[in-house]
């Protein structure tokens, strides 16, 4: 029984030696770099091992891995069209999350980001989760496990204090404030 185990890794072997150059040569003809068509190689044999009894025992054998090849880079091709299509949807995904971003929107976000750190740990998430997550003071409640009323108690509290902190230096009146009191959806009781 070893000696049959033997002769189709020795045959496994042989083959492997004797179409690996040209193999790579095919695939590299047929992809756009180097290590895809490494990758396109690499699979062609996994799939040329786990069939190695189906290798054809004439001639036959390249043209049964040039098959094999085509598959693969059929899969291949039709992977990268999903990465890209996923990666354009990702890209824009990301694109309009930045771009909602109120404090991108800010010119002086550094002193912005300064003066948030200046307010206390509850009163800067209570302001954040509002403002810039969009959330409601019912759902920030729910999220800081504190009540409605504290949540809105803290909200005041904190854009006065925001206010006090950044102060009028930073440009146009109301440039900075626009934001940090941009306007919420209307809680519903």
């Amino acid at each position: 029984m070893s000696s049959g185990i033997e002769y189709y890794e020795d045959r496994f072997q042989r083959v492997y030696l004797e179409h690996f150059e040209p193999l790579l040569a095919y695939a590299l003809r047929r992809v756009a770099h180097p290590e895809d068509a490494a990758d396109v190689v690499a699979e062609t044999f996994l799939v040329a091992w786990r069939r190695r009894h189906d290798i054809p025992v004439d001639g036959a054998a390249r043209l049964w891995l040039y098959g094999v090849a085509r598959r693969v880079l059929a899969n291949h091709h039709r992977g990268g069209v999903r990465r890209q299509r996923l990666g354009e949807r990702l890209r824009g995904q990301i694109a309009a999350a930045v771009a909602a971003d109120p404090g991108s929107e800010v010119p002086e976000r550094l002193a912005v980001r300064a003066a948030l750190a200046g307010l206390g740990e509850l009163d800067r998430e209570v302001l954040m989760l509002t403002v810039w997550e969009g959330l409601q003071p019912r759902e920030v409640a729910a999220v800081l496990g504190v009540g409605p009323a504290v949540v809105r108690t803290r909200l005041s509290r904190a854009r006065a204090r925001l206010r006090e902190l950044v102060g009028d230096d930073l440009g146009p009146p109301g440039h900075v404030l626009d934001v940090l009191t941009a306007a919420t959806r209307k809680e519903q009781r």
